[in-house]
């Protein structure tokens, strides 16, 4: 009988045991699930709002700019949710709240090309960044889909714009320090580039012409300096002709 008891409380305080390392477990592995999505929202905060700070040198559209404010709170809502609770993150939360209420100015017209090829690998980074963050709010159902597609559309033409300018003003700067060689290449890209769009608008026809105007006074130089070489080179050759067949001098 004293047997059976003590079999059976031995087997209770395993059963006791296992259940309650069954259960801190499964807070463990709730805990770390509550701090990796804490860790994930933060992240997503501080991508959006870099992209936010990036205003200065990307002209931001006030659709844009709500998609942006909108992925941070969303973010901030949802720390709120799973942490503790903390005064600092409620904060937070409120002053983005009160930031998608208050009117936004457009910023879509502004726009000035980097004066260095580092401000324009990270102009370029940005705008990248930017057309990832409104894809992946619109595959979420965040964004509406003409509100995707005129959005997307804009930074496509952003990122045109600054290829096609940069490679114009490259091609000019070759251009001044005779470099015909590299300016034809600079044009001819920025050719190639226009031509490849799927879509045609005033800038594109304009840029069309004057990119083709650049490459026609390139090949009207070329030609000029190739009939001057050519030229200088007969001179050369009848100079030649005419000491080997000179009269021979009599001494």
């Amino acid at each position: 009988m004293i047997v059976s008891i003590i079999i059976v409380l031995i087997v209770a305080l395993i059963v006791i045991a296992l259940s309650v390392s069954a259960v801190q477990q499964h807070k463990e592995k709730q805990e770390a699930e509550r701090r990796k999505e804490l860790t994930k929202q933060k992240a997503i905060i501080g991508e959006t709002e870099e992209a936010l700070m990036n205003s200065a040198n990307i002209p931001l559209s006030e659709a844009t700019q709500r998609i942006l404010q909108r992925r941070i709170h969303d973010a901030l809502s949802q720390m709120v949710s799973i942490s503790s609770g903390g005064s600092g993150l409620k904060n937070r939360l409120k002053e983005a709240k009160e930031r998608l209420q208050n009117p936004i100015q457009d910023g879509s017209d502004g726009f000035v090309l980097p004066g260095n090829d580092k401000q324009l690998i990270s102009l370029i980074q940005g705008i990248k960044k930017l057309r990832t963050i409104i894809r992946s709010e619109h595959n979420k159902g965040k964004v509406d889909s003409q509100v995707f597609i005129a959005e997307d559309k804009r930074l496509e033409k952003l990122h045109l714009r600054i290829n096609i300018e940069s490679q114009i003003k490259r091609g000019l700067s070759a251009q001044t320090a005779g470099m015909i060689g590299s300016a034809r290449q600079y044009f001819e890209k920025a050719a190639a580039t226009l031509n490849s769009v799927s879509f045609n608008d005033d800038y594109i026809t304009a840029k069309r012409a004057e990119v083709e105007g650049y490459l026609e006074t390139i090949s009207n130089e070329l030609k000029a300096s190739n009939a001057t070489s050519l030229k200088k080179k007969n001179e050369q050759e009848q100079d030649d002709l005419d000491v080997l067949f000179a009269p021979k001098k009599k001494w």
